[in-house]
């Protein structure tokens, strides 16, 4: 079985080589982007009404711990809430600059994986032309001894380039699309987490300001 692959990748021609490294860097990528994205994303119905539960019993420094020791730009956006609790004004701006700072490390390395789905179909057809180039000039050479089987193993392997280009392309647009799924249930998490505690914090806040009033 190795020394099939050693055989096709040699048939493959020079562009096997940029399409190899391509490869590795795709695998590297994704694995790397699916188990930071999968760390991050939570629960965040349940964590949020956990964050609530603990307002409402007034344990304001309990909650912040359970933000820091919670993985994921969901616990990070809720803890910025609640660092500007007491300045109502200010908690949309905190979540805003938040999730500004998150975005960034969410898509981080996926449009790689997009741009690599879009160059390995044409390396492979690349390195086709180019075999096919090299097929034509070797049979030119040869004279009348090129006949009909020679010039039929020469496009074979001509094809190989294509082939292996086209399969990294689906690979890698398959991992692309799976990552930005990943990256928009997350921001989609961060958005609703976001708008709950600021209403939340909003209200929270006016009901302690009437109570310590008629107090």
């Amino acid at each position: 079985m190795d020394m099939w692959l050693i055989g096709y990748f040699k048939q493959g021609g020079a562009m096997m080589w940029p399409l190899l490294i391509l490869g590795v860097f795709a695998l590297i990528f994704f694995v790397e982007r699916f188990l930071f994205l999968h760390k991050g994303q939570i629960r965040a119905h349940e964590f949020l009404e956990g964050i609530k539960n603990l307002l409402r019993k007034h344990r304001l420094v309990e909650s912040l711990t359970v933000c820091e020791e919670t993985p994921g730009p969901v616990a990070r956006v809720i803890k910025a809430a609640l660092l500007t609790h007491d300045e109502p004004e200010k908690i949309l701006t905190a979540i805003q600059a938040a999730a500004i700072v998150e975005l960034p490390a969410l898509e981080r390395r996926i449009s790689t994986i997009g741009m690599i789905a879009k160059i390995a179909p044409m390396l492979g057809l690349l390195g086709t032309v180019l075999s096919l180039f090299e097929s034509f000039f070797s049979m030119k050479q040869a004279g009348p001894y090129a006949g009909i089987e020679t010039f039929s193993a020469s496009i074979a392997q001509a094809l190989i380039a294509t082939i292996t280009g086209l399969a990294l392309s689906i690979f890698s647009y398959i991992c692309y699309h799976f990552l930005l799924g990943r990256v928009r249930a997350i921001v989609h998490d961060i958005e609703w987490s976001g708008n709950e505690i600021h209403q939340f914090l909003g209200d929270f806040g006016k009901k302690t300001s009437h109570h310590e009033t008629h107090n």
